[in-house]
């Protein structure tokens, strides 16, 4: 999206955000596309909300107790505001607030669209989930085979990848070597 585009959505829904929740300590509010953070996927937008806290020496205490009280004045206004958000904008693929920079620290967040499961037809039962923490060449990797249409997001791109390396003949020889390597363990 244009950068110009992008921030007339962002204002769009900064003015939707300070009308929704009256009274509410907001900092700012940012629209993140692929490029601005690494957890942005290409094609998804991120909106988070930022709120302001007050100085104080238990800095994770103090950002825990303004997204409580956050949260517990607006628990239905955001769910409200996310269901909304995500028929009129699309591309917003997760809601975030968090109180304070937005860097760490206590975080209320809300996803849903094509990268859930159930919309893809898959269901948590069939899938472990993984967690990896990547360096910037591997998500590239990922990144450019969704850019190439080849998987929708980067867990989709993980099990590509993964899909291709089952597929190689070098692959059984391991797993035959590997139960070989089982069953001479069992003997011990």
């Amino acid at each position: 999206m244009e950068r110009v585009a992008l921030e007339r959505v962002r204002q769009l829904v900064e003015d939707e955000v300070r009308g929704r929740f009256p009274g509410a300590a907001i900092q700012r509010v940012a629209v993140l596309q692929y490029g601005d953070d690494p957890v942005v996927e290409p094609g998804e937008l991120v909106v988070r909300v930022m709120l302001a806290t007050e100085d104080s020496e238990d800095e994770r205490a103090a950002r825990k107790r303004v997204l409580d009280d956050f949260h517990n004045a607006f628990d239905r206004e955001i769910e409200k505001f996310w269901d909304d958000l995500s028929q009129r904008l699309p591309e917003a693929r997760t809601l975030e607030f968090l109180a304070g920079d937005g860097k760490s620290g206590p975080h209320l967040r809300l996803g849903r669209g094509p990268r859930s499961l159930e919309a893809r037809g898959l269901t948590g039962g069939d899938l472990t989930p993984v967690m990896a923490r990547l360096g910037s060449a591997d998500l590239e990797t990922l990144d450019t085979l969704i850019t190439a249409g080849i998987a929708s997001n980067r867990a989709d791109a993980v099990r590509w990848a993964l899909a291709r390396i089952r597929e190689r003949p070098a692959y059984e020889q391991l797993r035959a070597k590997t139960r070989e390597i089982d069953e001479l363990k069992a003997h011990f």
